[in-house]
């Protein structure tokens, strides 16, 4: 294979359109090319061998949303038990239902007041035009 000059059709990752387009090579280092526009937004960028740039995490922001799955799906979780509600306390669900007082029949009754709307404010009315 020939070796890359400028002005050549080449295919690359662009960083604007955020995919592997058509390019032209626009300068050349070391029989390689160095910096590439794309031909569908003309973004100039470096020759980046097809790859898409990596994903941009932050750190901070993945450590805590692991802090955060640990606390909803602890994975020792199942070694403890099926029925236990925390892995430290090693409660049983049985013993948690047992000490729930069941609902009395005055709560069972109870319902929340009916909700009432407001009434509008009235539209003002329109000014007369001058008789003519």
């Amino acid at each position: 294979m020939r070796d890359p000059r400028l002005g050549d059709d080449i295919d690359d990752f662009c960083v604007r359109c955020k995919r592997v387009m058509n390019h032209a090579i626009v300068s050349v280092m070391n029989n390689e090319p160095a910096k590439v526009r794309c031909r569908t937004c003309h973004n100039d960028h470096d020759f980046r061998h097809e790859q898409a740039p990596p994903p941009k995490v932050d750190l901070r922001k993945a450590a805590l949303f692991s802090e955060v799955l640990k606390k909803v799906a602890p994975g020792d979780a199942a070694a403890a038990g099926a029925n236990a509600i925390d892995p430290e306390l090693d409660v049983e669900l049985d013993e948690v239902e047992a000490e729930v007082e069941p609902e009395t029949e005055a709560e069972a009754e109870f319902e929340p007041p009916p909700v009432v709307e407001a009434a509008k404010p009235k539209a003002k009315a329109k000014g007369k035009g001058r008789k003519s």
